[in-house]
C-alpha cells in the first residue's frame, strides 16, 4: 500500500490554513539564501509557495556568495530580535568559506524551523519537547496517518547523518521504538535490513535497497535522493515495493511531508508565543 505524501500534504495544508485563519494567526517565515545554488532555489520557491497557500508571510533574505561571515551573523541576530519574524531557516549548502553549524546555530530556539539548534538537538536527546526537524516529523506524521505502530517496531535506518538518520533514531526512540542505526562500515546489511519492521533508507545512493534486502511485510520509507538521467531516484529499488506491506514513492512521499512540516514547526511556535 502506497504511504501517500502528497496526499496527506495537501489535507493537512487545508487543515493548517483554517486554524491560522481561525486563531487569527500572523505567522512570517524568513528564509535566508546565500549565493546561487538551483536545487536550493526550487526548494525555497517550494517553501515560499506553501507558506502563501495556508497564509504564511515568507520573506527571502538572497545575500551575495561572497558575503562575510560576520555580516551573516549580523543578519540572523536581526532577525532574531524581529518580533515580527516567527521563524528562520538558513538555507543550506552555503559557500564554503562559512561555517553553516556555526551560524545555523545561532538562530534562536524558538524560531529554528529546522530544529538544528543546539538546544533543540539537546532536548530530543532528553525526550523533552522540541522542534523536531521537518524530515523527521514528516516520516513520523506519515506513519502515524496510516496507522502504521511505532512502538515496538523493529526500526532499521540505513544512513546517519545530522539531518535525518541520527535525529530520526532518536524521535523513534523516544516513542519506544528499537531502533538500528546502520551505514557504510555496517557489516552484514542485508541480514540487519531483513530483520526491520520499519526499513527507512536515507543515504542518496540510487536503488542501493533492493528486495532480497527486505522482509516480507515491512513498511519501506525511501528519504535519499539521487538524480540519474533527469529524473529523481530514490534509495530504495522498485521492485523491493513488492516485498513490502506499505511504501513511499520517490518522489511523492517523504518530500512533500517535508514541505508541510515546515508550517506545522511554524504553527506550533506561533501557539508557544502565548
Amino acid at each position: 500500500m502506497l504511504l501517500d505524501g502528497k496526499k496527506l500534504r495537501d489535507e493537512l495544508l487545508l487543515k493548517y490554513k483554517e486554524k491560522i485563519i481561525d486563531n487569527n494567526f500572523k505567522i512570517k517565515l524568513a528564509i535566508i539564501e546565500v549565493g546561487e545554488n538551483d536545487a536550493s532555489k526550487i526548494y525555497i520557491n517550494n517553501k515560499v509557495k506553501c507558506c502563501m497557500n495556508v497564509g504564511i508571510d515568507a520573506k527571502v533574505y538572497h545575500l551575495d556568495e561572497n558575503i562575510l561571515e560576520s555580516d551573516l551573523i549580523n543578519l540572523i541576530n536581526e532577525l532574531n530580535e524581529d518580533e515580527t519574524i516567527t521563524g528562520i531557516i538558513l538555507q543550506s549548502p552555503i559557500p564554503k568559506h562559512l561555517d553553516f553549524d556555526k551560524c545555523s546555530s545561532l538562530i534562536k530556539q524558538n524560531k529554528d524551523v529546522d530544529g538544528f539548534t543546539k538546544e533543540n538537538v539537546y532536548n530530543l536527546y532528553l525526550n523533552r519537547k522540541n522542534i523536531l526537524p521537518c524530515t523527521v516529523k514528516g516520516i513520523i506524521k506519515l506513519l502515524e496517518h496510516y496507522n502504521i505502530q511505532i512502538e515496538g517496531a523493529n526500526i532499521v535506518i540505513v544512513g546517519r547523518g545530522n539531518i535525518v538518520g541520527k535525529p530520526l533514531a532518536l524521535a523513534l526512540e523516544n516513542r519506544n521504538a528499537t531502533v538500528t542505526l546502520c551505514h557504510s562500515k555496517t557489516k552484514n546489511l542485508e541480514k540487519i535490513t531483513k530483520n526491520a519492521d520499519i526499513l527507512v533508507a536515507a543515504v542518496g545512493k540510487a536503488n542501493m535497497i533492493t528486495k532480497d534486502m527486505v522482509k516480507a511485510g515491512a513498511v519501506l520509507v525511501d528519504v535519499g535522493v539521487s538524480k540519474i538521467d533527469g529524473k529523481i531516484i530514490g534509495d530504495i529499488d522498485k521492485k523491493a515495493y513488492e516485498a513490502a506491506s506499505y511504501f513511499t514513492p520517490n518522489p511523492g512521499g517523504v518530500g512533500p511531508m517535508t514541505v508541510a512540516m515546515i508550517i506545522d514547526n511554524l504553527i506550533e511556535m506561533k501557539e508557544g508565543e502565548k
